[in-house]
């Protein structure tokens, strides 16, 4: 009997062990789905406010357009010192066209780098061309221990670059052969480390390792100069071997929204209006797409309805230096295109490939969600595969959490090589190598700076990521604070400051146009009395700006474009010397408020101006621009003048 009791003990302790195992495993799985939901939503929020930034291209395209042509054409009595003053890089070829891509002699454009001299004492990496093995490789070392190219050198690339991409078509043909594999790369955005780690796993280009590089290595990130030079080079030594598709960030306007010309500017100051010029040109003559063995399609975006391969391998590529908006009938030198209709076609098709999205919906729309491009379902994608004998679409352009995605039944493969790219541990990179068997092989990795993926907790790194999230969702707020309030007002006609909880998700998603889980993220913007009740005015009241002047409707607009100024600013810097005039200041002022139709009296732009210049030096510093917009927490207490 005592042994009955004994075991009767043994499996009352083990039972209890099972259960406590099983209560721990379900506390863990619902802990790691509420990491999960936290995860999602804040994905959410970095995509929906970067592709709804997107869609404001084209009214930002159409603002430079208005800089550009007060700046540049001024009238007849100040036309040749306004002009002087602002550098070529932005006065001409905004819109679209080839100028000056057909018509430049091969002596007009050498010319550019034969007058900059290398002076004796430069001690950095001098390139010889054609260029060899040995030197690109010395150029990947150069670039890992962040040292510039001679500004001699890098156009001088360029223009080799140039002269090699005109002789190749619209789509590339690339083979895999019985012993290699062919490795494509996503979207990199200057995130040079990304690079390097491919290099690192994968081996450098060569006639061994060939490589598909699938657009946007540019904007973004603090390294496009060095990326595109480099795969350029590589391109140089290895024609064959190195594939460049042109993505939607190489164009020439999202390069000035972006950070590439920016870059340039402050990388290569006095010379910046030739690399700019040169690289704009240059990308105009990247070739559109790839196809490996007849049987996989790679282009940056993806396809719609309507693409025609057949279209697209005739037409001519170096007119869209901007992909946003198509050529006008009388920029085409050659007299070839005969119509509007035509042409729209053509641009249709380039736009298609740069800027589309697969869904799962069937069918074929428009991309409403950035604003170019179409979303393409997975009958359009089986249909297009069909009728081209394909067996597999592998595309960019849209950051994944994996650095990779299958869809449509596995016939659409999404790759994207920058990892951290909204914030440190946002997401994985990836690449995928291609055998002879043509099946997908996919190489996942991380770049971190100071923390190991390890060492960090998922929690840790979400809390990170979701605090760097909240921080864009408030400064799309403050971007719309006046159309918020007004919004929020009308709500609550007795101004008591509470409407319910309903109404603020509606305006909250109305105004911003974002569609976001809004009920899980009230509690990190605004308070509520109860949970059905929200006080509206707390969301501006946990954060505000740095600057000390008045807030307005155009101050919001400043908000909103103040990168892009701050490109235009430093374009207008020609001495490179980090600030600008207080009268350069108003002017840049004055365009935005036309182009806003936001009337704006000389007082106001003054009292900014001056609100700005910290250092009460006369001028305007880059850094005193930016830091005057500076999102902070709400206790923030703006300084008073030395006056008061």
């Amino acid at each position: 009997m005592g042994c009955g009791v004994s075991m009767n003990a043994r499996m009352s302790k083990s039972e209890k062990a099972i259960k406590a195992a099983i209560l721990i495993q379900r506390w863990y799985r619902r802990y790691l789905a509420r990491l999960e939901a936290r995860r999602m939503c804040t994905w959410r929020i970095f995509q929906s406010i970067e592709y709804h930034n997107e869609q404001d291209q084209l009214k930002l395209h159409n603002f430079f357009i208005d800089m550009m042509d007060h700046i540049g054409d001024p009238g007849p009595v100040q036309e040749t010192q306004e002009r002087s003053r602002f550098p070529v890089l932005l006065q001409e070829d905004l819109t679209t066209g080839v100028k000056g891509t057909d018509k430049e002699s091969e002596e007009d454009v050498a010319s550019e780098y034969e007058s900059i001299s290398v002076p004796p004492e430069y001690t950095g990496l001098r390139l010889h061309f054609p260029l060899t093995v040995t030197q690109v490789t010395q150029m990947v070392e150069y670039f890992r221990e962040k040292k510039a190219l001679h500004a001699r050198y890098a156009i001088q690339l360029l223009h080799e670059a140039r002269k090699r991409l005109r002789l190749m078509g619209n789509i590339n043909k690339a083979t895999t052969g019985v012993l290699h594999e062919i490795t494509i790369c996503g979207d990199l955005h200057g995130s040079l480390d990304d690079l390097f780690v491919v290099f690192y796993k994968n081996g450098l280009p060569s006639p061994e390792t060939p490589y598909v590089f699938n657009g946007d290595f540019v904007d973004r990130g603090p390294h496009s100069v060095e990326i595109a030079l480099l795969l350029l080079a590589f391109l140089l030594v290895y024609p064959y071997q190195v594939f460049l598709n042109r993505g939607n960030h190489e164009d020439y306007n999202m390069n000035l929204r972006y950070g590439f010309i920016k870059e340039i500017i402050i990388k290569y100051k006095k010379n910046a209006s030739v690399l700019v010029k040169n690289f704009r040109d240059v990308f105009s003559w990247l070739p559109l797409a790839t196809i490996i063995d007849k049987k996989i399609f790679i282009a940056h975006g993806g396809i719609s309805d309507t693409t025609d391969l057949e279209c697209i391998a005739t037409l001519e590529r170096h007119k869209y230096i901007t992909v946003l908006m198509p050529p006008s009938c009388d920029e085409d030198p050659l007299g070839i295109l005969t119509g509007r209709e035509r042409i729209d076609l053509e641009w249709r098709q380039v736009l298609d490939l740069l800027w589309s999205d697969p869904r799962g919906k069937l069918g074929c729309g428009p991309n409403t969600f950035r604003g170019g491009g179409c979303y393409f379902g997975p009958d359009v994608t089986g249909k297009f595969l069909k009728e081209n004998d394909m067996q597999l679409i592998i595309r960019s352009h849209e950051c994944k959490y994996e650095g990779y995605e299958f869809t449509h039944n596995g016939q659409v493969l999404t790759i994207f090589s920058a990892s951290n790219y909204y914030e440190e541990g946002s997401n994985r990179g990836a690449y995928v190598k291609i055998g002879a068997d043509l099946q997908p092989r996919l190489v996942q990795y991380m770049c971190t700076s100071f923390h190991t993926e390890k060492e960090m907790a998922l929690s840790q790194r979400l809390s990170i990521i979701e605090k760097a999230a909240i921080v864009y969702l408030k400064e799309e707020c403050y971007a719309n604070k006046t159309a918020l309030m007004e919004a929020f007002r009308q709500m609550d006609p007795s101004d008591k400051g509470v409407i319910t909880l309903r109404n603020w998700i509606e305006t909250m998603t109305s105004v911003l146009n974002l569609d976001l889980p809004w009920r899980a993220l009230k509690n990190q913007l605004v308070t509520t009395p109860d949970r059905d009740l929200v006080y509206y005015k707390s969301l501006f009241e946990t954060f505000a700006v740095s600057h000390r002047f008045k807030e307005t409707s155009f101050t919001e607009s400043m908000y909103r474009c103040r990168h892009e100024l701050e490109t235009i600013f430093r374009a207008m810097d020609k001495d490179n010397s980090g600030f600008i005039s207080m009268d350069e200041f108003e002017e840049s002022c004055h365009i935005l408020s036309q182009h806003m139709n936001t009337p704006l009296p000389d007082d106001v732009i003054k009292d900014m101006a001056y609100s700005m210049d910290f250092n009460h030096d006369g001028c305007i510093d880059f850094n005193e621009f930016l830091e005057a917009f500076r999102l902070v927490d709400g206790d923030f207490k703006r300084p008073c003048s030395e006056d008061t």
